[in-house]
């Protein structure tokens, strides 16, 4: 059996991608954080002493997502066209959740999915960051892939998502 990632004498190698089709891809990621009450209202009433979390998750997020290639070692760096980090809170049974999503596209021969999920996950570390003064006890949960766009394999829908096109 070979490996698309060992070379014939069994190392790792980066796939050429030269001959894959360009086309244009897009991959939707998300990240949740579960926070206290405490922290939530410190967030609302703009009272955190480090300032706004989300503006700096957001720019860290946009930033991870075109640095992918320095985290992840087999990634090729790409020319990525667009990045944008969204973020909304919820409850769940009496917690508050922050949802982080991070929609990353390109036009290449090769797909963004880490891309979209090292932005989602740099974003969540960059919140915990920036708020940990009142809540070390956040926890960073659930990271997933919610859908791709475009390449040879097609679309993918995680199944336990809405669609977020």
């Amino acid at each position: 059996m070979s490996f698309s990632h060992f070379n014939k004498d069994g190392r790792a190698r980066m796939v050429n991608v030269q001959e894959k089709p360009r086309t244009v891809r897009k991959a939707v990621a998300q990240s949740k954080i579960r926070l206290s009450s405490a922290l939530y209202t410190a967030i609302h009433d703009q009272s955190l002493q480090k300032g706004d979390p989300l503006s700096v998750a957001q720019v860290a997020g946009v930033m991870a997502a075109k640095k992918t290639p320095d985290w992840i070692p087999m990634c090729h760096p790409i020319m990525i066209q667009g990045t944008d980090i969204d973020f909304r809170f919820e409850e769940d049974e009496g917690d508050h959740l922050l949802v982080i999503t991070a929609t990353v596209t390109v036009e290449a021969n090769t797909g963004v999915e880490m891309e979209a999920l090292t932005a989602v996950s740099a974003a969540a570390l960059t919140f915990y960051d920036m708020c940990k003064s009142i809540d070390k006890g956040m926890i960073i949960e659930e990271t997933l892939l919610l859908t791709k766009t475009g390449g040879k394999n097609g679309d993918f829908h995680h199944p336990r998502t809405q669609s977020h096109d």
